[in-house]
């Protein structure tokens, strides 16, 4: 016993096989016994109808009379559940319009009376009467058995739904820990690198669930430790940054010199980048709200690309409304949505819209430019990540500005949308609760 039960225990797909052949031979065992007994009971009840029949069927003749009375026959064989045939050279009557068996096709078995015999047709028994010139023809409307073996069918099949539905049962159950992994892997995906999976099973997916949770276990190591090192490098470089601007400005005016002030200048913006992004993806991160009209907000951070050759259109309703935001972030986020509109707007006008929904406000940046392919529209908002890798830094970025949006929208219960078709241009949508989920309010 101990030999079969170990690899029960620890193997899935010895359980399932044991289920799935036990239900395979339960499922025949039923099926083989309700055909056995049907059969059965059938043999027996023929065997009996001619001893029922000789008992009634002089009766009956003489009810309905030769030449018949065929108002008399339906009433008979309506009252006694008959069926009823009547044939002579000119006449083929019927009480069931059914007329399931062929009695012109049955066969002599043996004589009952002078008049009477009994015949055979389909496994069947039939009682055929010659009287006054006419034929008549007696048996049951339908068999006797049949109530019988419709129950027993009935039955079989009862039984055998029963056990599909049990395998079904143990089946869900097995698999409930797939579904735990599911959750899990999807979690994970998700960024939930804290989720764990809880299982006790000693099978393979036992084995699988501490291998996702020790999966997770290393990519939360090796993202805290990059994140570590990033921040680190980030402020060290700050400070030799710091040292090329002032040394910057005691050299003379020249091309060069403004050259290496804007590479100076696009360093210490992606240096301020990485470290916000970080500081977001912190879940100990606290945004700082207050009060802000927010279409009047988005207006004033709008007028500083009023030099855009495409030309802005601004769309803000009459009716301004207050939502509480961390000011600088949404600043940040809103300057980055209009740099990408304004980097890939191919000089067409861009549309900034405003809308407020219920207790959510809607901001909706357009551009008419080259459009971002299908397949990088899921990772285009991953850091890092350009569309087109030939892009030069001036017109592709550092691949951190969508990724900040999301960042900065998300932590305020938010969400940022990108749909684009090529050559036709990119919608970003951002939604903004009117509070955000956690916060210290600004007094």
């Amino acid at each position: 016993m101990i030999t079969l039960v170990e690899p029960v225990n620890k193997s899935l797909f010895f359980r399932l096989f044991l289920i799935f052949g036990i239900t395979l031979v339960l499922f025949l065992i039923i099926i083989f016994a309700s055909l056995q007994l049907t059969s059965n009971e059938r043999d027996n009840a023929i065997e009996t109808i001619p001893d029922y029949f000789t008992r009634n069927v002089e009766s009956v003749i003489q009810d309905i009379g030769a030449p018949p009375n065929l108002g008399n026959a339906m009433r008979l064989a309506n009252e006694l559940d008959w069926t009823i045939n009547i044939r002579n050279p000119i006449m083929r009557w019927s009480s069931d319009a059914e007329n399931r068996l062929n009695v012109d096709a049955s066969q002599y078995l043996e004589t009952l009376t002078t008049e009477a015999e009994r015949r055979t047709i389909s496994n069947e028994d039939i009682i055929m009467v010659k009287r006054g010139g006419y034929d008549f023809y007696f048996y049951p409307r339908s068999m006797n058995d049949n109530n019988f073996t419709y129950f027993v069918l009935y039955i079989g099949l009862t039984l055998a739904a029963l056990v599909l539905f049990i395998n079904y049962l143990m089946v869900n159950k097995l698999l409930d820990p797939v579904r735990l992994l599911k959750e899990g892997a999807e979690r994970i995906e998700k960024g939930d690198l804290n989720f764990r999976v809880k299982s006790n099973r000693q099978d393979e997916l036992g084995e699988l669930t501490e291998s996702i949770n020790h999966m997770a276990d290393s990519l939360q190591s090796m993202l805290e430790a990059k994140r570590q090192l990033l921040m680190a490098i980030s402020h060290e470089l700050r400070t030799p940054i710091t040292k090329a601007k002032l040394r910057l400005e005691f050299m003379p005016t020249s091309k060069e010199k403004t050259q290496l002030r804007e590479d100076i200048d696009e360093i210490d913006l992606l240096i301020s980048d990485l470290l916000e992004a970080e500081q977001l993806n912190n879940e100990h991160s606290v945004l700082v709200a207050e009060p802000v009209e927010f279409a009047g907000f988005v207006k004033s951070i709008a007028k500083q690309f009023e030099t855009y050759e495409g030309g802005l259109k601004i769309d803000i309703p009459e009716e301004d409304e207050i939502f509480h935001l961390d000011k600088l972030r949404v600043r940040l986020l809103i300057t980055n949505l209009l740099n990408n509109a304004i980097r890939h707007g191919q000089a067409e006008p861009i549309l900034v819209k405003v809308s407020f929904d219920k207790d959510r406000v809607i901001l909706k940046v357009i551009d008419h430019g080259e459009g971002i392919p299908e397949k990088h529209l899921s990772q285009i908002t991953e850091p890092f990540y350009r569309a087109d890798s030939s892009r030069q830094r001036n017109t592709g970025g550092f691949g951190l500005g969508l990724y900040l949006c999301r960042l900065i929208a998300e932590a305020h219960g938010g969400s940022l949308l990108i749909h684009s078709e090529m050559e036709k241009g990119t919608r970003l949508t951002v939604s903004l609760p009117r509070h955000p989920p956690s916060s210290e309010a600004k007094q």
